[in-house]
Formats: C-alpha cells, sequence, structure tokens
C-alpha cells in the first residue's frame, strides 16, 4: 500500500523537531551538527532571531495579496537585489526549479522578439543540475531524472564539462544562451575555473548569446563572494536565485539585465505565490545580512579553517577520503569509500552531510557556523570515518 507521503526521497530515519543555529534536534532528544543546512537553505542557521523576528512581524501583518497589486516587501527586495549585482530586473518565484523554467522562456522570448525565433537552443553541460521540471530535467539530460518522462522538452545540447573545444563547436545559428553553474552541485561540488568562465562571458558576447547562470545553491554569500560569480569578474545577463536567498522560508528568483529581460512584458509570466509578503520580508532581512562585506569576509575566513581542517581529516583517514574541492563553505569530499557509507556513518555519530555525484559528501554548513562548531564536525566526521575502517 502506498505511504500518505508520495515516496519519492528515500528518507533518513530521523524526525527533527527543532533546530537551534548549526544544530538539529531529533525527537528522541538527540543533537546532530548539521552541516547540510538544508541543502544549502539556511543560509543563517536554524531558527536565526532576525529572521523569526522578519516573518512573524510580517505574518501578523499580511501574507498574501496576489501579484495584482503592489507588494512593498517585494519591492524592497527587488531594489537590494538590483543594488548589491549586475541586474536591472528581479521576478520572484517560490524554488530553484521555477527560476530555472523562467530563465529559459526569457531567453527564448529574447530572441523570438528580436526576429529570431529559430534561436532556442540552449548549451548545458554533464553533471549539471536545474530542477526537476520538465525544462530542468531537459537541461540536464541525465538518464537518471529523465528516464521515464518523456517525450523532453526540445531545444537544449548537452556538452561534456570543461571541454572548450567541444563548446566552440556547439554553438550556431540556433544558440540561445549558455546556461551553467558556476560551482556544480549536485554534479559533486566541481568549480568553474575563473579563466573559464570568463572565457564563457568572452564566447557569449562574441556570438551575441546570452550567459545563463544558475547560482541557486552556489549564490547569496556562500562561496565568499554575494555570488559566486564575482570571483571571476564577470556579469551573466539572467541569473537563477533560491534556497539560500529565504534562509529556509520558500524563496526563488530570476536576475536579469534589462536588455535580456526586455521580451518579458506584461501577461508572459506569472506566479499566484511568488514574491508574496511573508518570503520577501525574509529575504529581505537575509540579504541586509549576507551582503554585508564583513559578514562575507567572515564566511571566507570560516571557510579556510574548515578547509584546512578537512585536510587534516583526509591525512588521518586516507583509506576513506581522497580530496576536498570546492569553494567557501561549499565544499566537497571526494571519498574512496561508498559516499552513501559515510553519510550513514556521520547519522550514527550524530553529523549530517549531503550525498553527491563522484562519490562526494557535500558540506553546505550555515554560513554562520561557529569556530566551535567547525571543530565539533570535524571530530564527528572522523568517528565516522573510523566506524567504517573497522569494516575494511
Amino acid at each position: 500500500m502506498i505511504p500518505s507521503v508520495l515516496p519519492t526521497y528515500s528518507r533518513a530515519p530521523m524526525s527533527f523537531v527543532k533546530g537551534e543555529g548549526s544544530w538539529l534536534i531529533e525527537a528522541d532528544g538527540r543533537r546532530f551538527l548539521d552541516l547540510g543546512a538544508g541543502i544549502a537553505v539556511n543560509a543563517l542557521g536554524h531558527a536565526n532571531p532576525v529572521l523569526v523576528a522578519a516573518l512573524t512581524e510580517q505574518a501578523g501583518a499580511l501574507w498574501h495579496v496576489s501579484n495584482l497589486y503592489q507588494i512593498p516587501q517585494q519591492q524592497k527586495l527587488a531594489d537590494l537585489l538590483v543594488e548589491h549585482t549586475f541586474a536591472d530586473t528581479v521576478f520572484f518565484t517560490n524554488s530553484g526549479t521555477e527560476s530555472c523554467e523562467l530563465a529559459v522562456k526569457m531567453a527564448r522570448k529574447y530572441w523570438y522578439d528580436k526576429d529570431a525565433p529559430e534561436r532556442v537552443e540552449i548549451i548545458t553541460f554533464e553533471g549539471s543540475f536545474h530542477g526537476r521540471s520538465s525544462a530542468g530535467i531537459a537541461a540536464a539530460g541525465s538518464e537518471k531524472m529523465t528516464k521515464g518522462f518523456g517525450p523532453l522538452l526540445g531545444g537544449f545540447k548537452h556538452l561534456p564539462w570543461n571541454d572548450h573545444d567541444a563548446l566552440t563547436a556547439a554553438i550556431t545559428d540556433q544558440t540561445a544562451a549558455i546556461m551553467i553553474e558556476p560551482v556544480q552541485g549536485e554534479g559533486g561540488i566541481r568549480p568553474l575555473p575563473d579563466q573559464c568562465l570568463k572565457g564563457l562571458r568572452d564566447l557569449c558576447d562574441e556570438h551575441g548569446i546570452l550567459l545563463i547562470l544558475d547560482e541557486v545553491q552556489c549564490g547569496v554569500g556562500r562561496t565568499g563572494k554575494l555570488f559566486a560569480h564575482e570571483w571571476a569578474g564577470i556579469e551573466p545577463d539572467i541569473m537563477m536565485v533560491a534556497k539560500g536567498i529565504g534562509g529556509g522560508f520558500p524563496l526563488g528568483a530570476v536576475l536579469a539585465t534589462e536588455n535580456a529581460a526586455s521580451g518579458m512584458t506584461a501577461g508572459t509570466h506569472g506566479s499566484t505565490y511568488g514574491g508574496n509578503p511573508l518570503g520577501c520580508a525574509v529575504g529581505c532581512a537575509v540579504l541586509e545580512t549576507v551582503a554585508n562585506p564583513e559578514f562575507l569576509a567572515d564566511v571566507s575566513r570560516r571557510a579556510g579553517g574548515l578547509r584546512q581542517s578537512l585536510e587534516g581529516l583526509i591525512a588521518q583517514h586516507p583509506d576513506i577520503f581522497e580530496s576536498v574541492r570546492g569553494a567557501g563553505l561549499m565544499l566537497g569530499l571526494k571519498c574512496k569509500a561508498t559516499n552513501i557509507d559515510i553519510v550513514n556513518a556521520g547519522y550514527d555519530n550524530e553529523v549530517i552531510t549531503v550525498p553527491a555525484a563522484d562519490n562526494v559528501i557535500r558540506l553546505l554548513p550555515a554560513l554562520n557556523i561557529t569556530e566551535d562548531d567547525i571543530a565539533e564536525a570535524i571530530k564527528r566526521l572522523s568517528a565516522a570515518a573510523s566506524q567504517i575502517e573497522k569494516t575494511l
């Protein structure tokens, strides 16, 4: 008999009832050190008092009115994003998946309105993840996500990761855009080198095509800059955002230049809940915190300490771990043992990590994780590794 919750997830046998900073409390009272942050969502930790206050104040005033009307909280958050990024305009969504849908529509509508309706192809890359909508799974193109869901949305061209010759050869008169994650998340924490991201920008400019960046997982301070592409000193035309921007409240956005968004006029897109007062009130509190240069400097400092500690962990357990990679507080441990076994051993030792492709476990802690919590995390990861070593 099918359970009342559709069984599309293989859920771990824990039920968390409370969160405090970087900690989750199970129903039985156990305290887990959370290095997953809801898959890079809880950017400021659990039950952050600033976010709680913002949500509580807004909840006592107004929850929802729809986008038929002006929403002051939405306007404030849009203004903040425009102030702090490349963007001229913002559309709010509820998730990264919805942001992907709009990014694809925006790029294709751009060319349609320029009398080039044949330019619908979007180049994407092996190992990518852009959500689980029809456009998202078609963009990624992996058999794991697409099998059984055909016919797939057309117009995507999938290329190997980091193959410059293949990329150059793939651009045709039908190419509308290139879409890429500056740091792949689900694909195994694979950062795109700065020079490659610069090269992508130059290639798009050379051919007059749009650059779409998916910063759903790597954005909102996770790499030590507000957005990961800033390290390369470039700007996209369109950017997908979600996860950390709501600090745990469902919120996403598509940011764009005036030029790239020129086709999206009244009636071309919409959302019932996107940009509602609750989400945007929390989003404003998140952005006002994370965009502070001192906060971002602290993220980089914490990230440096965590990475150094992880290198020590690898040296201590060379049969379990191989290497560490990533950027900022978006780190991956490449494993020699099976990554799922390490995740499960972490549960036994009350530390939470997240599996990814390429036999990697992801470490995506709250951006304000304390140094004491980092030290405790390394102890618990070491205990998990020792547990597996006993079985080898």
